[in-house]
């Protein structure tokens, strides 16, 4: 199985590392011809809009929306997270929109305010999840058929609706591989 994490910024090797530690092969997406033969997809962290500029740039923003509606799961940490939501408070740049949810970019403050702390994470089990967070956007309401998964004080930091999971912070930075094992679980 071969899952694809977009290149384009960001922690894309740190996420090809987490899946690697998993038995799975991450490949690096940087066309539209690089999905064909993937499982999955993973949009990292970096900077939103400027990879929704890329990804329109590099012809990539309407085939993942055409995979993401034929099912193909699809996993984005915070900037991913922002690229996914339907809604993006302030903002009309370039997302892939596939995720009944609305985010607030940079939510929790600017670079000097990331913060690592313990979430509960009922779906990963009863151990608490270390989560580190970067300039990070949260869900400020997500509709259904999206559901939360994990909150921080009183603010939506990953959600799961069908084929799509969004967290607004970074797995990929901890050894803890609880939240990619849960995607791959997504994948049929």
């Amino acid at each position: 199985m071969k899952i694809g994490v977009l290149a384009m910024q960001g922690a894309f090797r740190e996420h090809i590392k987490s899946l690697a530690a998993l038995g799975v092969q991450g490949v690096e997406i940087r066309h539209a011809n690089q999905l064909e033969s993937i499982a999955g997809l993973i949009i990292p962290g970096g900077e939103s809009t400027t990879i929704g500029k890329l990804m329109v740039e590099f012809n990539l923003l309407d085939p993942v929306r055409h995979l993401a509606g034929g099912g193909l799961p699809i996993f984005g940490t915070c900037a991913g997270m922002v690229l996914m939501a339907r809604d993006i408070i302030g903002s009309d740049q370039p997302r892939l929109g596939l995720m009944n949810a609305r985010v607030q970019r940079n939510a929790f403050g600017r670079q000097v305010d990331s913060f690592e702390t313990d979430l509960e994470i009922p779906a990963l089990g009863p151990a608490p999840f270390h989560a580190v967070f970067i300039r990070a956007p949260y869900l400020e309401a997500v509709e259904p058929p999206a559901e939360v998964l994990a909150t921080f004080n009183g603010k939506i930091v990953m959600a799961h609706q069908g084929n799509f999971l969004a967290t607004a912070f970074h797995p990929e930075l901890t050894d803890d591989l609880r939240v990619h094992r849960y995607f791959l679980g997504m994948i049929k």
